[in-house]
């Protein structure tokens, strides 16, 4: 069974309209109202592919009721700690250029209490999971080294840990060697507190993190694919142009896409263009964090992967 902790959840709210304009009023032309955050997003693709797994975080409030509610719907097996405050919403907006903008809430605040009694539950959940999924941001007074303590209770079950986040949480996470981790460019400087102008400073910091115990690091590029560090090797995986309808949640049914591919015992190699396929699909949906599976297929003979080049500017 795949774990898969979804801290901050969310009531993802997606407007689509003709244009975006600052200091005016707007109308939207279609909106969507679904569950969010990383985690569920993973969620959602592990099941267009039958694959068994089990939400759990935090949920509050009527939002949280909402979002309980169409998980149910979907047959998303979930287990949340309940908590007194409201689940937060997150904002995007999408015009008919293709541009996006978003906003984030950054969630309620959590007791300690209430995060004492999340750990306990996690402990218990944790002990029946092959693979664990760490995605996303947390609440407010949820602890900096959240991730890292679930990666420590994980370890003692010879559970591997796949983590996808940024900032401090990733920092602390990956003193604890995880064994997957996904920083997109941005992610990895600030992380790295430097600037990644070519495919040589990437790569060093890739080789960085396998060298401190990490198995596997992917860097994804956006529109130019990904890099993968597996072991001693450095690979550039290659992704088709498509029509893009919606990007957010592509990230997460990366991350999906390999955690599937680590699952059913695909190399990382043959896992990380299964990946890549289904982050490209999620982009051709509406819907955030979503693929269809026949999509998820037909993309794959299009994805194609090689040894890294070292050389090259962005």
């Amino acid at each position: 069974m795949i774990l898969i902790v979804n801290m901050n959840t969310s009531l993802d709210k997606h407007y689509e309209m003709k244009q975006f304009e600052i200091n005016t009023v707007m109308r939207a032309d279609h909106v969507d109202n679904t569950p969010g955050g990383k985690g569920i997003h993973v969620a959602n693709v592990l099941q267009a592919f039958d694959e068994k797994c089990l939400l759990t975080g935090m949920l509050g409030g009527k939002t949280g009721e909402f979002i309980e509610e169409k998980l149910q719907e979907r047959r998303l097996a979930y287990d949340f700690q309940k908590i007194q405050g409201e689940t937060r919403s997150c904002l995007a907006f999408t015009t008919s250029d293709g541009m996006q903008t978003e906003v984030l809430e950054a969630g309620p605040s959590v007791s300690a209490e209430e995060y004492a009694e999340f750990i306990k539950r996690y402990a218990k959940l944790v002990r029946n999971a092959s693979l664990l999924v760490c995605s996303g941001s947390v609440p407010q007074n949820v602890p900096e080294t959240v991730y890292a303590d679930l990666i420590r209770i994980a370890k003692d079950y010879e559970c591997k840990v796949f983590l996808d986040t940024s900032g401090r949480l990733l920092q602390a996470g990956i003193q604890m060697k995880p064994y997957f981790i996904k920083p997109n460019r941005t992610e990895l400087e600030t992380l790295c507190k430097r600037k990644m102008d070519s495919v040589e400073d990437i790569i060093g910091e890739i080789k960085a993190f396998l060298a401190q115990g990490i198995p596997l690091v992917t860097v994804s590029l956006g529109e130019d694919g990904s890099l993968l560090g597996y072991k001693d090797n450095i690979y550039r995986v290659h992704v088709p142009k498509v029509k893009v309808e919606n990007p957010v949640g592509s990230g997460d049914a990366f991350v999906a896409g390999m955690t599937l591919g680590i699952q059913r015992g695909l190399e990382p190699q043959k896992a990380v263009c299964f990946a890549a396929a289904c982050g490209t699909a999620n982009a051709m949906e509406k819907e955030s964090g979503f693929v269809q599976r026949g999509t998820v297929e037909e993309l794959l003979p299009q994805i194609w992967i090689e040894e890294c080049c070292l050389s090259g500017k962005f």
